[in-house]
């Protein structure tokens, strides 16, 4: 302690060493020391008048020393422990908003903080009206738009709070709880929040339609009307403003991500299909677009244009990848139970598929051990020794995959 005061007396000195020697300013000087020893001790009654000269005066020579948050601290105390009535609760808040101002002003350290405080305590220390509560926020949010969460709550709660079916807060506070939930998806309070403005999804579904449909040329409305469909697991009705969206900026990654997800929930494959071969063209680089479609293929029993798709992916990735790889010995596997039989091009076709798990596995990814698996399901219906041997195949014969059903295959297996 006599280290940091005789530090804090060194520094003193200083300024007064680089000041004009004049009465007002050693005064200034000797009113931030009465603050500041005041504060140190925890007499915020005495430190209180002083800190107001410094600030009212001059503070900038003293920001370091970050007077503006002793005195936050010294208004709080006085707050929590000297307002008793309404009055002295209004006379506190409208120093702290001062303080705020100043401390804006003058350039004090995070003037963010500062912006934000003052809205809080126009909210919960003043008798302004709600509609000024609420101005009060969205002005200091406008400035900083990367505020807590907390300050983004109380908005959307005063819009909660005052909603009329006329004023639309209910709209505005969905917005700021959507926004919320896509930053921070794991928080239940933002879906709680919204759950809370309505009976349930299909009314929140409803108010969120009515915002666009009020505003169609919108497209933060519409994109939030999408995203509540969304929620409420309606697909269908996603699906509109999604093309709205697309159609009016069709160069829009996103825009297509997002529609072509609700293709494919609400089971349009024709135009999930259409949609992903759109995105392709706008970013051929992403391995995930030739992917996806390869798996919709897939489904719809086209393996030949599913492995084409899927091979597209293994080219678009910077590293080996064992997904593509893994569900192309799934096509493999699928041919082969397909075909009906069990005769010896058959188990070369599982073999075929054997050997692309095993390759997977290889590569060390996340299905490597899904893919090992697979390896050892098949042992059976590969090619057993003897196979080779009645047909005359030694070791090392490449044998090549043909057949009525295998065509599209244009592969060989290896004799071990």
């Amino acid at each position: 302690m006599r280290k940091l005061k005789l530090l804090f007396m060194m520094s003193l000195l200083f300024l007064i060493s680089i000041q004009t020697v004049n009465a007002q300013e050693i005064n200034l000087i000797a009113e931030f020391s009465l603050f500041y020893e005041s504060y140190k001790n925890k007499d915020f009654v005495s430190a209180e008048p002083h800190g107001w000269i410094v600030i009212d005066t001059d503070p900038s020579q003293f920001i370091k020393y970050r007077p503006f948050k002793k005195m936050e601290e010294i208004l709080k105390w006085n707050y929590k422990n000297n307002a008793k009535t309404d009055e002295a609760k209004d006379s506190i808040a409208n120093l702290a908003i001062k303080l705020y101002d100043r401390a804006i002003e003058v350039g004090a350290k995070n003037p963010e903080y500062f912006i934000m405080r003052k809205a809080f305590v126009i909210e919960q220390w003043s008798k302004a009206s709600p509609q000024e509560k609420i101005d009060a926020y969205i002005d200091a949010l406008e400035k900083n738009p990367n505020a807590d969460a907390y300050y983004k709550d109380r908005l959307g709660l005063l819009y909660a709070t005052n909603a009329t079916d006329e004023n639309g807060y209910k709209e505005k506070a969905l917005e700021i709880y959507m926004n919320l939930a896509d930053e921070d998806p794991e928080n239940e309070l933002w879906n709680t929040r919204m759950e809370g403005l309505a009976e349930d999804m299909g009314q929140l579904v409803d108010i969120m339609k009515s915002a666009w449909d009020m505003d169609k040329e919108n497209l933060e409305k519409c994109w939030k009307y999408a995203e509540m469909c969304g929620k409420a697991e309606e697909y269908e009705k996603a699906i509109e403003p999604m093309e709205f969206l697309v159609s009016k900026s069709p160069d829009v990654v996103t825009y297509w991500n997002k529609l072509t997800s609700l293709y494919i929930k609400a089971n349009r494959t024709d135009d999930a299909i259409k949609a992903y071969k759109t995105l392709i063209k706008l970013d051929p680089q992403n391995r995930d677009n030739y992917f996806n479609i390869a798996i919709i293929y897939n489904r719809l029993n086209q393996l030949s244009v599913a492995r084409s798709y899927l091979q597209k992916a293994s080219k678009a990735s910077e590293e080996p990848w064992d997904m593509p790889i893994y569900v192309e010995a799934q096509l493999y596997e699928k041919a082969a139970s397909q075909s009906g039989s069990f005769k010896f091009m058959d188990k070369c076709v599982y073999k075929l598929a054997s050997d692309y798990y095993a390759k997977a596995a290889r590569i060390g990814g996340p299905i490597s051990s899904t893919a090992a698996e697979r390896v050892k399901a098949l042992e059976n219906t590969i090619p057993q020794k003897e196979d080779y041997f009645f047909r005359g195949f030694k070791s090392g014969t490449k044998i090549k995959i043909e057949g009525p059903t295998y065509g599209w295959i244009k592969r060989s297996i290896t004799v071990k």
